[in-house]
């Protein structure tokens, strides 16, 4: 399997037979009050696009060509080409979703790897029927950076409790934005870290022995 993260939590997986696109941002609007300045994301193909919740940073779509399998936005486990997507219905803030509405967890399988994705999740745990849902966990991307979504502290929790074999940090700060913090504070925490020289990795030129954070570089322009 083949990870490559294009910035935010946007991520497409290459697996043996398929391929999944997670999370793809559009062309901010402008005005934005933030800076936002990933490379936009090139056209490519995908078998299944999933969507964690709908904000211009995750829910571009146009990004992916063909005819994707598609999940957004949405809670259910539904059947794809890839086996069962279970999508597990979170909030992406600690108010029940007032502050800023609704957020999915995607967790299916590639590759003979269980794969969980946290999209916006800004809960500060999670709920013991959220974790039953979620299962074992071979492959984690979570949020790191805190504000809208969990901190490093946070995040640091969340690893512990489902115990992944993997860890991909994501949702934090780098030089492409100027809020969030950066994932300095979650990595510190772990004794096994890959860091990784470009945005993309194999997973296969590694092997872990419990939990290791792959810290993928960030893209540039």
């Amino acid at each position: 399997m083949r990870i490559r993260w294009y910035g935010q939590s946007a991520f497409t997986l290459t697996g043996d037979e398929h391929t999944v696109t997670i999370d793809p941002f559009g062309v901010p609007q402008p005005g934005l009050p933030v800076r936002f300045a990933y490379p936009a994301i090139a056209e490519h193909p995908a078998d299944l696009l999933l969507i964690t919740h709908e904000h211009f940073d995750h829910n571009g779509a146009e990004v992916v060509a063909g005819s994707p399998e598609v999940v957004r936005s949405t809670a259910g486990v539904f059947p794809t080409k890839l086996g069962d997507v279970t999508a597990i219905a979170s909030e992406h803030d600690p108010s029940a979703g007032t502050q800023r509405g609704p957020n999915t967890i995607f967790v299916f399988e590639l590759d003979g790897r269980r794969v969980c994705h946290f999209g916006d999740f800004g809960q500060p745990a999670l709920r013991p029927e959220q974790r039953a849902a979620i299962g074992a966990v071979d492959l984690l991307m979570v949020p790191v950076g805190g504000g809208p979504t969990l901190d490093a502290e946070q995040a640091v929790k969340v690893v512990g409790e489902l115990e992944p074999r993997w860890v991909v940090p994501m949702h934090y700060r780098t030089e492409a934005i100027d809020f969030l913090e950066p994932a300095d504070a979650f990595i510190g925490r772990f004794d096994r870290v890959v860091h990784a020289p470009e945005p993309e990795h194999d997973l296969a030129t590694w092997d872990a022995d419990g939990t290791t954070v792959l810290h993928l570089a960030a893209p540039v322009a």
